[in-house]
């Protein structure tokens, strides 16, 4: 796969996205414990070390058979600490599953697609995506509106291979050139 497995920091205007690393734990778990980011779906971590653990496997970049990378970034605010993080799942196939969470303390001041916007073109550049996709659960308002912003529209499962949950949506972008 094209880029390697050295993640670069991305800088925004208002957010600086950092490879996520084992030393993140203890700020993040701050910021994950927050109840309204699982509205919808998952349970916050159970314990800094958990989280640790966690991001220390993740350190790798990739599945343990080396065709999927795994890209996890923190989401830095400029001015302050961490508010959240941005991940893709890259396949070989130039295609990358996308996901996100921010702090609900920042939704609906436009980071969470500054934060994506600048992880999308990183992977178009860096990585050689050409589609990108999400699932989120149909209740999700504020995820269907981030992804329409972004420039996603909605698809069947059978495009990609994705299984979806019946209360599950598909939305999928395709680029055209780097960002």
């Amino acid at each position: 796969m094209r880029g390697g497995l050295t993640q670069r920091t991305i800088a925004g205007n208002n957010v600086i996205l950092e490879a996520q690393v084992a030393d993140h734990a203890e700020e993040m778990f701050v910021v994950l414990v927050d109840p309204a980011i699982y509205e919808y779906e998952n349970e916050p971590p159970s314990s800094v070390e958990w989280l640790r653990d966690r991001f220390t496997r993740l350190e790798s970049r990739q599945s343990a058979d080396g065709m999927q990378l795994w890209l996890n970034w923190v989401v830095r605010l400029r001015r302050c600490g961490l508010i959240g993080y941005v991940q893709a799942t890259v396949f070989p196939t130039g295609r990358a599953a996308i996901a996100y969470v921010l702090s609900s303390k920042y939704w609906g001041r436009g980071l969470a697609g500054e934060a994506c916007q600048a992880m999308i073109a990183e992977l178009a550049e860096r990585y050689g995506v050409r589609t990108v996709h999400a699932v989120f659960k149909r209740r999700n308002v504020r995820s269907a509106r981030l992804l329409e912003r972004l420039g996603f529209a909605p698809a069947l499962p059978e495009w990609s291979g994705v299984e979806l949950e019946p209360d599950e949506l598909l939305m999928v972008r395709h680029l055209n050139a780097p960002e």
